[in-house]
């Protein structure tokens, strides 16, 4: 899929051209509905919330966003990314408070290219956890973990949103894995 179309539709976004929401949904959404469908495939097997229920929450939030300067594709779906992860964090809290003071947990697991934990599953609410303290450490890391492991994003694509080399994004991603295994074991 071509860059340039969603660029100008969301520079037409960005100056005011609500009606470019129109153009803009069926060009992203396949995109959305898949990174969509990649998040809840790492969710337990019975989640409730279905593919299409979070690409329209997503949607609805990212049309909300009035003061973020859309730059290209690969910054909007690294914004897709971080709202998504806001949604399924959401999605656990509501259901840890529902079931018995919290004691559900939320799983999710792990693709084998960004596994840096011993096991393959991992409470969704300790990965936040981990990840907000990262983001107080070094927010860029945080940032490319996000948008490797929630948005799909490639080094390049991060790089591009992140106005950093493709080796940066690399030498980043790997001490935040490391960061992140010592977080989440202890």
């Amino acid at each position: 899929m071509s860059d340039q179309p969603i660029t100008q539709l969301l520079q037409k976004l960005k100056n005011g051209g609500r009606e470019t929401l129109d153009e803009l949904l069926p060009i992203v959404y396949e995109e959305l509905r898949g990174l969509a469908k990649s998040y809840l495939s790492r969710e337990r097997t019975n989640h409730t919330l279905q593919p299409t229920a979070l690409v329209h929450e997503a949607y609805l939030r990212l049309i909300g966003q009035k003061e973020i300067d859309w730059q290209n594709r690969a910054h909007f779906f690294g914004v897709s990314a971080r709202l998504m992860r806001e949604i399924l964090i959401e999605y656990a809290r509501g259901r840890n408070r529902q079931k018995r003071g919290g004691e559900f947990k939320t799983q999710i697991a792990l693709d084998e290219n960004i596994s840096f934990y011993k096991q393959n599953e991992l409470d969704v609410m300790a990965v936040d956890e981990a990840l907000s303290k990262l983001e107080n450490l070094d927010e860029r890391q945080a940032k490319i973990v996000e948008m490797k492991f929630f948005g799909g994003l490639t080094v390049e694509e991060i790089a591009e949103v992140l106005s950093i080399s493709p080796a940066t994004v690399k030498r980043e991603w790997s001490t935040a894995k490391l960061l992140l295994y010592k977080m989440l074991n202890n």
